[in-house]
C-alpha cells in the first residue's frame, strides 16, 4: 500500500538531470524484442539475398560427402584435416551473414538509446549474485510478465509458421526422390517463407513491446512534486551550476548588447580601455540612451563593430569613464552628464550635416568634458 501511495504521488515528468543520472547507471528504456526483430530482419534479408550464394557454396562442400563418401580417408589425422577444411569453408560462406547480424545487434541498441558507456553496469556487485535477490527477481511481477510474453510470442510464431508450412508438408515425402540440388532449393524456399512469416509476427511484437518499455520507463522515472523541488534546490545550490548560469546570462547579455552597437549614434572612447555606445533619436527619446559599454577586450570589440557599421568614434576619456561607472545598459543618461553628452552628440550630428554649422568653440573637434 505504501508503494502504491508513493507511486500515486509521482505525477511530474522526469527531469533531464534524473534521466541523465539514470543513463550514467545504464538505466534506459530498451526493448529486447526490438533487438530480436532487427536480427531476424537481417537474417531474413541475408537469407533472401545471400542465401543462394551460401547454399551453392555449402552444396559444393557437401557434394563429395554425398557422391563419393568412400573416397574420404577415415584415419584420425585425415579426418581432422577434412573437418578443419569444411569448417573454414563454411565459416567463410557464413561470415558476411554473421557480420551483418552482429552489426544489426549493435545498431538495435544504438537506435534505442544512442551510444552509451556505463561502467556501473559492469562493475562487480555482490548483491547481483545474491541467491535471495535472484530468487525474488525470478518470481517478480516483471519476470512473470516476461514469461507470459515469451509464451504468447512462441504461440503466435508457432501458429503462423504452421499455417505457412502446411502447404509444403507434402513436399517432405518427395525429398527422398529428389536430387540434393532440388531438395536444397526447396528447403531454401520453405525457410524463406517461414522467416518472412516470423518476421511479420515479430514486427508487431517488437512495435508493441518498444512502446510498452518506453511507457514503463517514463512511468518509473516520474517524480513527485517534492522531488522536483528538492532537485531544483540542489541544482541552484551547486556552485558549478550557478557559475554556468552566470556565464550563459553574461554571454547572452553581451550578444544582445553587441547587436545594438550598429544602431548607436556615437561611440565615446578612452580611447583604448573604455567604449561607450550611445543612441539618440531626437523625435523619439527624451534623453540619449546607453546601449553598450565595455572595457579592454570588450571595448575593442565594440569599436570594431562600430567601425564596420560606420558609427562615429569620439575620444573623450573623462566622459567615457564617468558613463561606464554611472550608467547601466539601456538606461538614459542622467542629468549631470547631459551637457557633456549633448556636446558630443551635437558634434556628431553637425559632422553628419543634421545640424547647421560647426561649433566655433571646438573648432570642429569633439569636445572634452
Amino acid at each position: 500500500m505504501a508503494e502504491e501511495d508513493d507511486d500515486s504521488q509521482k505525477t511530474e515528468d522526469p527531469s533531464e538531470r534524473k534521466l541523465s543520472k539514470a543513463r550514467e547507471k545504464g538505466d534506459v528504456a530498451q526493448s529486447q524484442e526490438l533487438k530480436t526483430w532487427m536480427i531476424l530482419l537481417g537474417g531474413t534479408a541475408g537469407l533472401i539475398f545471400m542465401g543462394p550464394t551460401i547454399a551453392s557454396g555449402i552444396r559444393q562442400v557437401a557434394i563429395p560427402f554425398v557422391q563419393s563418401p568412400h573416397a574420404i580417408p577415415i584415419d584420425f589425422e585425415h579426418l581432422l584435416l577434412t573437418m578443419a577444411d569444411v569448417t573454414s569453408n563454411v565459416g567463410l560462406l557464413l561470415a558476411p551473414l554473421l557480420g551483418l547480424l552482429l552489426i544489426l545487434g549493435i545498431a538495435s541498441n544504438v537506435a534505442q538509446f544512442g551510444l552509451m558507456f556505463s561502467p556501473e553496469k559492469v562493475k562487480f556487485d555482490l548483491s547481483k549474485i545474491s541467491v535471495l535477490k535472484g530468487t525474488k527477481r525470478m518470481f517478480s511481477q516483471r519476470a512473470l510478465m516476461e514469461f507470459l510474453k515469451g509464451i504468447l510470442k512462441l504461440v503466435a510464431v508457432g501458429v503462423v509458421s504452421f499455417l505457412l508450412a502446411l502447404p509444403w508438408l507434402t513436399d517432405l515425402t518427395l525429398f527422398p526422390r529428389m536430387e540434393i540440388v532440388q531438395s536444397m532449393d526447396r528447403i531454401f524456399i520453405i525457410a524463406t517463407v517461414l522467416s518472412a512469416g516470423t518476421l511479420g509476427v515479430m514486427t508487431l511484437v517488437a512495435a508493441m513491446d518498444f512502446a510498452f518499455q518506453k511507457h514503463r520507463f517514463t512511468k518509473r522515472m516520474r517524480m513527485s512534486k517534492q522531488e522536483v523541488k528538492d532537485e531544483h534546490k540542489q541544482s541552484e545550490g551547486d556552485p558549478h551550476v550557478k557559475a554556468r548560469i552566470r556565464k550563459i546570462r553574461t554571454e547572452r547579455a553581451q550578444q544582445r548588447m553587441m547587436s545594438a552597437v550598429p544602431d548607436a549614434d556615437v561611440i565615446i572612447t578612452n580611447p583604448t580601455h573604455y567604449s561607450i555606445a550611445l543612441q539618440y533619436k531626437m523625435d523619439e527619446m527624451a534623453a540619449p540612451k546607453l546601449v553598450a559599454k565595455g572595457v579592454d577586450h570588450l571595448a575593442m570589440r565594440i569599436r570594431e563593430v562600430a567601425e564596420a557599421n560606420d558609427v562615429p568614434l569620439v575620444e573623450n576619456p573623462p566622459l567615457a569613464r564617468a558613463l561606464y561607472a554611472g550608467v547601466d545598459i539601456d538606461e538614459e543618461i542622467p542629468a549631470e552628464h547631459f551637457k557633456a553628452v549633448a556636446e558630443v552628440i551635437g558634434f556628431v550630428m553637425r559632422q553628419r550635416g543634421e545640424l547647421p554649422g560647426a561649433d566655433p568653440s571646438t573648432g570642429g573637434q569633439a569636445p572634452l568634458q
